[in-house]
C-alpha cells in the first residue's frame, strides 16, 4: 500500500505562516521600542522650551508669588525632573494623557473632540491626493517624456517644494479675503459658519469651509505618490509581459489600467500606508493658519502656553500613530510582494 506525501500546499503553508508570524512579531517589538524611545523624548524635549507656563496662564490676573507656588505645586511643576517624569510615564502606560493646564479638562477628552475634524480634513485630502498622483503617475510613466509627464511632473515638484503656510496664506489672501478683481468666495476660518444651516445645508456649508485647507493640502503632498507611481509604471513598461499583450494586439489604455498600474501599485499602497499615520496627526500649519478646530491647532495652543501635558499627549499620539500605521505598511508589503516574503 502506497501511502501518498503530503500536498505541496501543506507543506509550504506552514512555514511561509511561520515567517510571517516571525516577521510581524520583530517589526511589532522594534514598534514598541521606537514608543518607549518617543515617550522618554516627548517628556524631555517640550521641557526644552522656552516659557513658563504658570506665569503664562497668570497673565492678566495679579497673583502674588505665593499664589503663582501654589499654582506650581498643584500642576506639579515643584517636583524634580525624575519625579515627573516617573509620573509621567507611570501616567502613559495606564492610557491617561494628565489634565491640561490650559484648559483644566483631560488631555484625552479634548483630543476626543478634536480628532473627528482633524480625520475629516486630512482623510478628504489624503484621499483626493492619493487618486489624483495614482492617476497622474500612472499616465506620465506609461509615455515617458510626453507633455503630460513633463507638465504634470513639473507643476507637482514645484507645489511640493512650496513651504506649506505661505501656499495657505496666499490661498487665504485671495480666495478668501480678496484681492483685486477676485472676490473673497470662501470662509476665512474655522470649520462652520455662526449662522449654519442645519441639514444638508450644514453639510455645504462645512465643505466651504474645507476647500482652501483641504486644498494646500493636497498641493503640497500629491506629489509623492504621483513620483513613485511613475516611477512604479516606468519599470513595468518594460516588461515581457507588456511586450507580449502588445504583440496579441491589446490597447495601450487596456494594458496600463489592467496590467500595468495594478503591479506599479504596491509600493504606491506601501506609501499609502505610511501616510495614514499622519492623518491623525493633521497639519499643524494648515490647521493654524485656517483656525480648524483639529489637533494641529490644539497643538498650537498647547506650545503658546506652554501646555505640557497637551503638547505631551498630542504628540505622542501623532508619533504612536504614525510608528503604527508605519509597522503595518512592512507588515503588508512582506504579505503582498513575493519577492519579500522569499528573501
Amino acid at each position: 500500500m502506497t501511502i501518498a506525501p503530503p500536498a505541496a500546499e501543506a507543506i509550504d503553508e506552514q512555514p511561509a505562516g511561520r515567517g510571517l508570524l516571525r516577521y510581524a512579531l520583530a517589526k511589532v517589538g522594534g514598534a514598541l521600542l521606537s514608543i518607549a524611545m518617543v515617550i522618554v523624548a516627548t517628556f524631555f524635549a517640550f521641557r526644552l522650551l522656552p516659557g513658563d507656563p504658570v506665569r503664562a496662564l497668570a497673565q492678566g490676573r495679579n497673583m502674588t508669588p505665593e499664589q503663582l507656588d501654589l499654582e506650581r505645586h498643584r500642576l506639579g511643576l515643584d517636583k524634580s525632573l525624575a519625579e515627573q517624569f516617573v509620573h509621567f510615564v507611570n501616567q502613559t502606560v495606564h492610557f491617561d494623557l494628565g489634565t491640561s493646564y490650559e484648559y483644566k479638562r483631560p488631555v484625552l477628552d479634548l483630543i476626543g473632540e478634536r480628532i473627528g475634524s482633524t480625520l475629516l480634513l486630512t482623510g478628504t485630502a489624503l484621499v483626493m491626493a492619493v487618486s489624483l498622483g495614482i492617476w497622474q503617475g500612472a499616465r506620465a510613466g506609461w509615455k515617458p517624456g510626453s507633455r503630460f509627464d513633463k507638465f504634470s511632473t513639473g507643476v507637482s515638484l514645484v507645489l511640493w517644494s512650496v513651504p506649506t503656510f505661505w501656499l495657505g496664506l496666499l490661498l487665504l489672501m485671495v480666495f478668501a479675503a480678496g484681492i483685486g478683481p477676485i472676490p473673497g468666495i470662501f470662509p476665512t476660518r474655522g470649520i462652520e459658519s455662526v449662522d449654519a444651516p442645519d441639514g444638508f445645508g450644514y453639510v455645504l456649508d462645512v465643505a466651504k469651509h474645507m476647500v482652501l485647507p483641504c486644498l494646500t493640502m493636497v498641493a503640497v503632498v500629491y506629489a509623492q505618490y504621483l513620483l513613485v507611481m511613475r516611477s512604479s509604471v516606468l519599470d513595468e513598461v518594460g516588461q515581457d509581459y507588456v511586450t507580449t499583450a502588445r504583440a496579441k494586439g491589446l490597447r495601450d489604455d487596456e494594458i496600463r489600467r489592467r496590467h500595468a498600474v495594478p503591479n506599479a501599485l504596491l509600493p504606491t499602497v506601501t506609501l499609502v500606508f505610511m501616510r495614514i499615520g499622519f492623518v491623525v496627526g493633521g497639519a499643524v500649519t494648515v490647521e493654524a493658519i485656517f483656525s480648524w478646530p483639529g489637533l494641529g491647532q490644539l497643538f498650537y495652543e498647547a506650545i503658546r502656553v506652554p501646555d505640557f501635558t497637551l503638547m505631551q499627549g498630542t504628540f505622542l499620539l501623532i508619533t504612536v500613530s504614525v510608528i503604527l500605521m508605519n509597522t503595518l505598511a512592512d507588515v503588508v508589503y512582506h504579505l503582498l510582494d513575493p519577492r519579500v516574503r522569499s528573501a
